[in-house]
């Protein structure tokens, strides 16, 4: 008889439970990135396998994201190119591979997802040794798209989505994941996009949420609200000097107090506690001794958030940050830029324009009149915004620093595609202006609104040449680049139309930020100064400062910050005006200035008595009238020493 070994109910009972009950092996995101992540020379500066003590500051934030830390949301903000992207990668391979389950990676856009799918997530899947052999290499039954990541046994996945896209956002749970460029979410159809992605983990009692960006503008910036929202922790170094070793924050504002900014090079911090400087040359001593401290301590269980700029990485030296903000000192949108990219903080901006009566007065006191082009400002721009009855314009030139000073502003009457109207503006595109020394200055280029009645716009753009007529459209997202060609798009009738060089989107708020910072300086020399004629309405000061930005509710009732506009103003002049400085980024590019041959070319070619004296006498009595009226102002003088510098390079 054959005897048949049965094993016991109970045995398998315990056998089971055993299986269940066994903890899972640790999982050491520090340990897993130095096994596995290798950068190459296309990567990183310092290729090579990850090197902690070069990255000892992420050290705590991969111990906060693993499951030993009982925090559920990880923040960082830090500034840009400070190795923010290792982290979530080493988070999303890392747990893809030790502890595997399903990954939700949120990127700003659809598009950015797709792009950092196939540049960044599938390089890394075939080029880590851990990933390589468990995620499939080639497309096939869905395990592998540029969307989603399967491992091949079927037990985890990563959801790459954008968070314009709320379909995304939806019918997913998610255990871990990433939400990547936190400042540069908008609100999609659907609402908030950061709540709609903070659910999709709700149902795990254990998730981590990885929230990481470079901050941009407070109020409203998604990124610093998180940070102020968990433990606040910052990085305290040591004072370097051994009779010291002080411990504290490597503050900007420290930075800023000691920079000379003749020698740069000699950047440094002093010792809060015993005065010494600190140099660059101490950052290795320091950073051996580096801890993060809380602000906020009753939060770590709960929301850890950290913050981190680039004075402590070594890919930025003490002398480039120095000469970075020497660059865009008096610039604001310059200077938001340094302070997001390099200082990792938002910029705070107030949002509210001067009083218009301030500007008004200013104006009165002006030293030239309107319609004329004062002396130290060559270029000439042209901004023309289209309503359904009428195109409103206005004409500022432009010197160098990005000074500018407005020369005329008017409206025509009728609608862009009827002839009248169109024959008006042909007209402005010839028109001239007399500057200071008699000469006929004409509109260098000319920016029109293409937003609106796109298809009637282009129909009269395209009759101009490129180089004289641009078609422009204002983005109201604080992260956009200042001027962006647009190449394609779809008419109405479904037909692509190529706009060939002539049709650009461009930051209206960021521009508007900048203009409303500029107008306040009353000292003409000042970087971006703003100079206005006598004689304007004052509708047109009214209408330049009519909007601000503010927080708003919107459909869905989640608060949002916008640019709005008094319901009782009109603001086609805030308008005409950045869409004239639209032109001049076009021609300036994003440094917003001329190169120093450039402005000596024109100064030589415009700020000099016509050969011909034997003019219109009419015409140039009128172009210096406004000397005649009054002595030279200080603006006047300004302008004027300007100009002789930029005759004399």
């Amino acid at each position: 008889m054959l005897d048949i070994d049965v094993a016991s109910a109970e045995w398998m009972m315990h056998d089971v439970l055993a299986d269940v009950l066994d903890p899972p092996p640790d999982v050491d995101y520090l340990q897993w990135a130095e096994t596995n992540i290798v950068f190459s020379k296309r990567e990183s500066p310092m290729p090579g396998p990850y090197n902690r003590e070069r990255f000892s500051y992420f050290d705590e934030i991969l111990k906060a994201l693993s499951p030993d830390d009982p925090c559920r949301i990880v923040t960082l903000s830090k500034s840009a190119q400070l190795g923010g992207t290792v982290l979530a990668n080493i988070f999303t391979g890392g747990s893809m591979d030790m502890d595997p389950g399903d990954f939700l990676y949120v990127h700003p856009t659809e598009e950015n997802a797709r792009r950092w799918s196939k540049m960044k997530l599938s390089p890394m899947l075939k080029g880590t040794e851990a990933l390589k052999n468990i995620f499939p290499q080639k497309a096939r039954d869905g395990q592998d798209s540029v969307s989603y990541k399967e491992r091949k046994d079927g037990r985890g996945a990563i959801q790459i989505s954008g968070a314009n896209s709320p379909a995304s956002l939806s019918q997913v749970s998610m255990s871990r994941q990433v939400q990547d460029d936190l400042a540069k979410w908008e609100m999609n159809n659907a609402g908030d996009p950061e709540t709609q992605a903070d659910s999709r983990s709700q149902g795990y009692e254990f998730a981590k949420i990885f929230k990481i960006s470079t901050p941009l503008v407070m109020p409203g910036c998604r990124i610093t609200t998180s940070f102020e929202a968990g433990s606040q922790e910052y990085l305290h170094v040591p004072c370097p000097h051994d009779e010291c070793g002080h411990m504290h924050v490597l503050e900007w504002e420290n930075f800023l107090a000691h920079l000379d900014e003749e020698h740069p090079e000699n950047a440094h911090f002093t010792c809060p506690d015993c005065g010494a400087e600190i140099h660059e040359h101490h950052r290795a001593k320091m950073l051996k001794g580096a801890e993060w401290v809380a602000e906020n301590p009753k939060m770590m269980r709960v929301h850890r958030s950290f913050h981190i700029w680039s004075v402590y990485s070594w890919l930025q030296s003490f002398e480039r940050i120095a000469r970075s903000w020497i660059a865009a000192k008096g610039d604001p949108a310059k200077e938001q830029t340094f302070l997001n990219d390099v200082v990792g903080r938002a910029y705070r901006f107030i949002g509210d324009a001067p009083p218009w009566e301030e500007l008004r007065d200013r104006a009165m006191e002006s030293s030239y009149s309107r319609g004329f082009i004062p002396a130290g400002y060559p270029y000439v721009t042209c901004g023309v915004d289209v309503q359904g009855d009428r195109v409103e314009w206005q004409v500022v030139a432009w010197g160098p620093r990005k000074r500018r000073a407005v020369i005329e502003y008017g409206v025509f009457q009728g609608y862009i595609g009827d002839d009248d109207c169109r024959t008006s503006l042909n007209g402005l595109v010839k028109q001239t202006y007399a500057n200071a020394y008699g000469r006929k200055v004409g509109i260098d280029l000319l920016a029109i609104d293409g937003n609106a009645y796109t298809e009637d716009v282009w129909g009269w753009v395209k009759k101009h040449p490129a180089y004289k007529v641009i078609m422009v459209r204002g983005r109201h997202e604080e992260h956009v680049a200042l001027i962006e060609r647009v190449k394609k798009e779809k008419n109405k009738q479904g037909k692509v139309v190529n706009y060939s060089r002539r049709f650009y989107n461009f930051a209206t708020s960021i521009l508007k930020m900048s203009f409303y910072k500029n107008v306040r300086k009353d000292d003409p020399e000042l970087t971006g100064h703003v100079l206005f004629p006598r004689g304007l309405d004052e509708e047109y000061f009214r209408q330049i400062t009519a909007e601000s930005r503010k927080e708003t509710i919107t459909k869905t009732g989640h608060k949002k910050f916008a640019w709005v506009k008094d319901p009782n103003q009109a603001n086609e002049g805030l308008d005409t005006m950045m869409q004239a400085e639209a032109a001049f980024i076009r021609k300036s590019g994003t440094t917003r200035d001329l190169m120093d041959d450039e402005w000596k070319r024109l100064f030589a070619e415009r700020e000099c008595p016509p050969e011909d004296l034997q003019g219109d006498f009419e015409d140039l009595l009128m172009a210096t009238q406004p000397q005649a009226v009054a002595p030279p102002s200080e603006e006047d003088s300004v302008n004027q020493r300007i100009r002789n510098k930029w005759s004399k390079k």
